[in-house]
């Protein structure tokens, strides 16, 4: 059996791998298991003991010790400068927070990710997935592939009818939204015929570990993130070091892309198609058609970060791009205009270990991290930031955040607007925050905001 050589996010203390009840009786019969892999990041680095493969049967968790709390000063990155110039008086803004309750998926197990469509909140925990009512907080449906061998759920995505979710088994899986808000699981990517069809010819296949080959068309181990590139394409990035384009039209692969030298951790697609992919080997590359050309190529390569990316996010308009890793700070990257690709203009700090999920919604940023709480920042004038608030409340790691905006709240004669946010952490409970920003469709330094129970 074989382990990952690096996780593909971590704490800014220590993580460990896991294995699951099946492995530990393999290696009972074996003979005694490797020693235990162990990650610090105690100078805005990772450190890695020992160099194994990957094996996506093994789901990589995160283990934390309160006698290994890091100490270290929070101005990491020292050579970029600090954003965080701004106060909620200078902005004119009152806060206060709370939250409106909680939910707990059962059976329990961490929550890896969540997702909203159409009002309904798409909560993966381990490899079962949990839909709920995002008015009502009602569960709806709750649906998992059949084999038990497909391990976590790891993104989730939606189009024209259909739910896509990628699995640490290297597979994504498609269901269809039923009329009763059940899902119908209905085909497995790569399909059948794509791959009947691919493996006739030999050059078909690559090398992906010594003495191992796949088609092309396959990830070869975990699918970490899916986003839709356009109404025809969506890609999905992997462990695995790859990045694959999906016509959604026939379900076949029809790019694949060694992007990264390590795992990739997020994917984000801005509205014009550039992709956007953060990785273990502590980069951000930029993804797009160039001029001229059929298929996806590199535009840049965005470095700055001093351990693994682990999350992304773009505003709305697409300009600029916020970057959350394990060496606790989250960079501001702004498209420059005379070039199409982002410089770095800043960091966001305050986090006192890794960054695990970030979210943009409506001119305001979530951070959800290690460290058990979500910050929420705002934009002022001259590119400069402030963060409006702490929600403190989780017991363990913040993994995934997601928003759901209240069309219902908002009117010509209403200035504000409400937004729930979900937060989801290993200790398997999703918080449910209420926002409400007035006149959100103006200049952010005008805004008045209020966070409430």
């Amino acid at each position: 059996m074989k382990f990952r050589s690096l996780l593909s996010t971590c704490s800014a203390t220590i993580c460990t791998t896991t294995e699951d009840d099946t492995t530990i009786s393999q290696r009972q019969k074996s003979g005694p298991p490797p020693p235990k892999l162990r990650f610090f990041d105690t100078s805005s680095s990772i450190s890695d003991t020992t160099t194994t493969g990957t094996s996506p049967s093994i789901d990589t968790s995160y283990s934390y010790s309160s006698s290994l709390h890091s100490n270290l000063s929070l101005q990491t990155l020292p050579s970029v400068p600090s954003l965080q110039k701004l106060s909620p008086d200078t902005l004119n803004l009152t806060v206060s927070h709370g939250y409106l309750t909680s939910i707990k998926p059962s059976p329990a197990g961490r929550v890896n990710y969540l997702a909203v469509h159409n009002h309904l909140l798409y909560a993966a925990s381990g490899n079962l997935i949990h839909v709920f009512n995002t008015t009502s907080f009602a569960l709806l449906d709750m649906f998992s592939v059949n084999d038990s061998s497909s391990g976590s759920v790891k993104s989730v995505t939606f189009h024209n009818g259909k739910v896509f979710t990628a699995h640490q088994d290297s597979k994504i899986r498609v269901w269809k939204l039923t009329e009763n808000k059940h899902h119908k699981h209905t085909v497995t990517l790569p399909t059948l015929e794509d791959r009947l069809l691919r493996s006739i010819l030999s050059k078909n296949y690559v090398n992906v570990r010594r003495h191992r080959r796949r088609l092309w068309i396959e990830h070869h181990d975990a699918v970490t993130g899916l986003s839709m590139i356009d109404n025809q394409l969506m890609c999905s990035v992997s462990w695995d070091k790859y990045l694959k384009i999906w016509n959604t039209s026939n379900l076949r692969c029809v790019e694949s892309i060694k992007a990264h030298d390590d795992a990739i951790n997020a994917v984000v697609v801005a509205a014009d198609g550039t992709i956007y992919t953060g990785s273990a080997d502590r980069r951000i590359k930029v993804w797009g058609k160039l001029f001229g050309e059929k298929k996806h190529g590199l535009i840049a390569t965005l470095e700055k970060h001093k351990s693994a990316v682990n999350a992304l996010a773009l505003n709305d308009g697409g300009s600029v791009l916020f970057s959350g890793a394990c060496d606790r700070s989250i960079l501001v990257w702004e498209k420059e205009d005379s070039a199409n690709h982002m410089t770095v203009t800043g960091a966001l700090r305050g986090h006192s270990k890794a960054i695990l999920c970030l979210i943009n919604v409506s001119n305001l940023l979530f951070s959800g991290s290690a460290d058990r709480t979500v910050r929420i920042w705002q934009r002022g004038s001259h590119g400069k930031f402030c963060c409006l608030t702490v929600l403190d409340g989780h017991h363990e790691p913040v993994r995934s955040l997601v928003a759901d905006i209240d069309s219902d709240s908002v009117s010509e004669s209403s200035s504000s607007s409400t937004i729930k946010v979900f937060s989801g952490s290993f200790e398997g409970e999703i918080k449910i925050w209420k926002v409400e920003v007035s006149n959100i469709a103006s200049p952010m330094s005008t805004h008045l905001f209020k966070l409430r129970l």
